[in-house]
């Protein structure tokens, strides 16, 4: 009988990104989590699991056992079977990195598979190049607030520890968006002027989130790259982003490509009037969904050995 490793677990987490003006290069991520189960075996299995995954591939088709194959391509050596069993809370197609979190799962857990021939650099430039760029797949990896860049020369990024003090406040929408949905409505040139007030904002939110200067997120998250010409597909956007620190948030954006929508809160007071407004906007245009309170995950993705 052949020997075979011992199972394995990999945990990766939701991630927002952009947060206004940080487009494709600046995300955090969210105790929301995807998880693999990955036991080596004779054959492959791809088990999805829970309503989440539901008409998703059980076969070697599906998206994870994909980016499974991303890192054996990398490592230039062939994927082992094993049955992988996948469970998530992330919602789908809701601007909560579902695709990263799951991209990153499955090439982290392909690389434990193979001896871990990758190390964490060349695992996030696999995971950012699969995607087109880095902004969901770095925080997703490293957990935390994450500003990165994709280019010919590679995948680069910092990591920042959250700022004490600072939550998360998520309006998850009941109705899906599709990322190239989201994408195509984007203009395909801007101005000067945008383009100025996207890198002064940008450099701005970083500079904000780095030291902590919690006062400074509502005017750094201004945006006129990707949130204006979105906000026909998500009713009520505009409201939240003019309105919501009128109602106890230090800042608002789309979360990623949307519907969700992400509200920076001081976790010293209390969210009850910010859930009220969210709650409203919801009410005011026809729209059901969860409003969630969470902390930034810091912990990224994590393995498991049984």
């Amino acid at each position: 009988m052949p020997e075979f490793g011992p199972p394995f677990e990999v945990r990766s987490p939701a991630s927002s990104a952009n947060l206004g003006p940080g487009f494709d290069s600046l995300g955090l991520s969210v105790p929301l989590y995807t998880v693999l189960r990955v036991t080596p075996q004779e054959r492959t299995e791809v088990v999805p699991m829970g309503a989440e995954l539901e008409g998703t591939p059980a076969d070697e088709s599906n998206y994870v056992y994909r980016a499974m194959l991303l890192t054996a391509k990398r490592a230039r050596q062939k994927l082992p079977p094993a049955r992988i069993e996948i469970e998530t809370e992330v919602p789908l197609a809701r601007g909560l990195g579902s695709s990263a979190a799951a991209l990153v799962a499955g090439i982290v857990a392909a690389n434990v598979l193979l001896g871990n021939p990758l190390d964490d650099a060349t695992v996030l430039d696999v995971a950012a190049r699969e995607e087109g760029h880095p902004d969901n797949v770095a925080p997703a990896l490293y957990g935390g607030i994450v500003v990165a860049t994709l280019d010919k020369l590679g995948t680069h990024h910092v990591r920042l520890e959250p700022p004490a003090h600072l939550g998360v406040t998520v309006l998850i929408p009941n109705f899906e968006l599709s990322t190239s949905k989201a994408r195509a409505v984007l203009p395909t040139e801007y101005s000067r002027a945008d383009a100025v007030h996207a890198l002064s904002h940008s450099a701005l939110l970083a500079a904000a989130l780095a030291t902590g200067r919690l006062d400074l997120l509502q005017h750094a998250m201004q945006d006129y790259i990707h949130q204006i010409w979105r906000a026909p597909l998500v009713p009520g956007l505009s409201d939240i982003l003019e309105s919501a620190h009128q109602h106890g948030a230090l800042g608002a954006a789309l979360s990623g490509a949307g519907p969700t929508v992400l509200c920076f809160h001081d976790t010293r007071e209390s969210t009850g009037r910010l859930h009220t407004f969210l709650t409203s906007v919801m009410k005011r245009n026809g729209l059901e969904g969860r409003i969630l309170d969470l902390p930034i995950d810091t912990g990224g993705t994590v393995v498991k050995q049984f």
